[in-house]
This record gives structure tokens, C-alpha cells and sequence, in this order.
């Protein structure tokens, strides 16, 4: 069944789907197989588009038989120029809507920190007070890189590690569990990092946390903690990236090196060019570091890079369908939306206030 964008629907999405875009939810024959979920996507201004039609494709690939329905929301306090405000101010929604509304799930997405204590960050006081949302109005939450290293340090004060080089590339994960989110998979799973820091195996499982997938190159992957109402599902990698994702990102980092916005050449990503390519592109690299200018990027080797490979989207796609019908389950299986005797926001307020 497609993904059904509820309220407004991003241009490149509705080009895309034009079949998919609806105004309302009331178009269509309300039924027991639906899902509605909230999409926070807190990405820089760069990769606000890109992110929303990677969550929309593998959303829209792994529903199945079933209806998903998906609003979107913006965080408070993330850094915006005037090209993301306008587009967050057309297509999304505030807080004070989600606080209001009554959903199965929520995915929420990290950003790019400024801060080496995301405590620090301008948005940590929206974030934390989503998560209080989410443990208690919805089935499950996802939460996406940033996102998964801010919610165990609200929760359970599990600071994120930083390492000696970007986690960047495509890694091999086993299955480290049985559960229904890993049900029905091949053992090895692939799946996108882009990361300077990590959450690691021993501080999780000490707080009750349950690794699913772990690789041995890129570390602990998915893990699971149930919270009040809601099975808290975080990623440390990215499944929703497309083919040419990756690719993105390096060049962005090789323009920063260029400018002089960082201090060495980035890292190659793990398991991502072909022979070829890799070739092409170290030889790219001597002459940048043999002339390191930003004019350099004119000459970048975007043809040898035509044939890259979504390596990863069965492994993506089976985990986001068997979420999505771990939701359906738990819906059905429990009426956990209890009627409500005040919004979230005024209890949030009530709670400040003694404070």
C-alpha cells in the first residue's frame, strides 16, 4: 500500500508519488491494517529535502499490505537558514500539534552537532520533551543516529564516545538477538554509517538495552529498549539512505578539507566504490593534497561514480516492514492511547512550573 502524506506534501515528493498525495486522511476507508506515524526530521538545511524522500522511499517500500500515514514535525532550536525555515514553515507542523495528536510511532532524525556535549545543543530541551512524549503516547519510537545517542543520554545518562575517525561507509551486521524486529532476515545485515561518535555495547547492555544487529568493524547498530508504552528502536547507522547518499557526504567533506573547515582528507567509505572508482578517486585525492584549493572540486570524478549500488535496501526494508507490522501488532494488541485529561504541553508546563 503507498505511503499517504497527511497535510501538505513536499514538491519532490508529489512529483515523484503523484498518486500518493493527499490533503487528508479522510480520503481514504479508515481500516484496522493502518499506521499513523510522526516524522521529526531535525537534518540540516543541506540534507532537509534528501532525508524526507529517503524516510518517504523505504516507508513507502516496506508497508506492505498495510496503510501508512505520515505527518511531519519540525524540532525547535535546530539551526536553520531561510531556505529550511520556509520549507519547514510550508510542509511542517510544531510541537504544540504533536503534543495534541495521537499516533502509533514517531521517527525522528539526528542533525549535525555543534556542540561536543549534546547537552549544549540549542534543540536539547524540544528533544527531550519529544522523547517524554513518545515513551508514553505512541507503540514504538525510531530514532536515527543523533537522534539514538541523545535519547540514551536523556534517558539513562550514556554519553556517546568520540572516535579517532568518521565511522563512514557501508558495514556488515550480525544478528545479535532473536526478535521480531530481526525476524524473517538473512544473518547479515548491511547497512550505512556516517558518524564520529558511538554508544557502546557494554554501557547499553548494562542499562537493559537490547543490541539486535553488531558489526564488527562499525560496532553496535541497532538496539532496543522498551520505555513506559513504547519500544524505543535506534539505529547507530543510516538504512534509509539511498545509492548515492554516501557519495554526497564525501564530497562535502572533501570540499570542507579543501576550504580549510577541516584538518585531514576524509576517509574513503568502507564497502562502498567498486575497484574502479576507488582508483580514480585516490588519485584525486594526491592532487588535492598536492594542491589543496576548492577549485580542485571542478575536476572531482563524478563519472566514475555512475554505478553505485544500493547494497543495503533489502536488509532497510525488511527491518522498517517488520517495525511497521511490530506497530500493527501492538496496536491491535492493546488500547494504549488513554483518553487524555490535559495536552502533553500543559502537563510539560505544570511540571515546569514546580520546578
Amino acid at each position: 500500500m503507498p505511503l499517504i502524506i497527511e497535510g501538505r506534501v513536499p514538491q519532490r515528493w508529489a512529483a515523484k508519488k503523484p498518486g500518493h498525495a493527499v490533503v487528508s486522511i479522510d480520503h481514504y476507508v479508515k481500516r484496522t491494517e493502518s499506521v499513523r506515524l510522526g516524522f521529526i526530521n531535525n537534518m540540516p538545511d543541506a540534507a532537509l529535502e534528501d532525508t524526507e524522500i529517503q524516510f518517504f522511499d523505504l516507508l513507502d517500500d516496506a508497508s506492505g499490505d498495510a496503510l501508512v500515514f505520515l505527518k511531519l514535525y519540525s524540532l525547535t532550536g535546530v539551526p536553520r537558514a531561510d531556505r529550511g525555515l520556509r520549507h519547514v514553515d510550508e510542509f511542517y507542523l510544531g510541537l504544540e500539534e504533536l503534543w495534541n495528536d495521537r499516533l502509533d510511532g514517531v521517527i525522528v532524525t539526528g542533525t549535525e552537532p555543534r556542540q561536543p556535549d549534546l547537552r549544549q545543543e540549542a534543540y536539547w530541551g524540544a528533544m527531550g520533551e519529544v522523547m517524554d512524549w513518545a515513551e508514553q503516547h505512541t507503540v514504538s519510537t525510531v530514532l536515527s543516529c543523533l537522534a539514538a545517542h541523545a535519547a540514551v543520554l536523556h534517558f539513562d545518562g550514556i554519553p556517546r564516545h568520540r572516535l579517532p575517525d568518521k565511522q563512514f561507509g557501508v558495514f556488515e551486521s550480525a544478528r545479535a538477538s532473536d526478535h521480531p524486529l530481526t525476524r524473517r532476515a538473512i544473518p547479515l545485515f548491511r547497512f550505512p554509517h556516517s558518524r564520529w561518535n558511538e554508544v557502546q555495547a557494554n554501557a547499553l547492555t548494562a542499562c537493559g538495552y537490547e543490541i539486535l544487529t553488531e558489526s564488527a568493524q562499525a560496532g553496535v547498530d541497532v538496539f532496543v529498549k522498551q520505555r513506559k508504552n513504547s519500544l524505543l528502536v535506534h539505529f547507530q547507522g543510516h538504512p534509509e539512505y539511498q545509492a548515492e547518499t554516501l557519495l554526497k557526504e564525501y564530497r562535502r567533506d572533501i570540499k570542507r578539507f579543501l576550504r580549510g573547515e577541516r584538518e585531514t582528507y576524509p576517509t574513503m567509505p568502507h564497502g562502498y566504490f567498486a575497484a574502479a572508482a576507488t582508483k580514480v578517486l585516490a588519485g584525486f585525492q594526491q592532487a588535492a593534497l598536492a594542491n589543496r584549493r576548492e577549485e580542485q572540486m571542478l575536476s572531482f570524478p563524478e563519472t566514475a561514480m555512475e554505478k553505485l549500488q544500493n547494497t543495503w535496501r533489502s536488509s532497510a526494508t525488511c527491518i522498517y516492514r517488520n517495525w511497521l507490522n511490530y506497530v500493527l501488532t501492538r496496536k491491535t494488541e492493546t488500547a494504549h492511547f488513554a483518553p487524555l485529561t490535559g495536552s502533553f504541553a500543559q502537563v510539560q508546563r505544570k511540571r515546569s512550573a514546580v520546578l
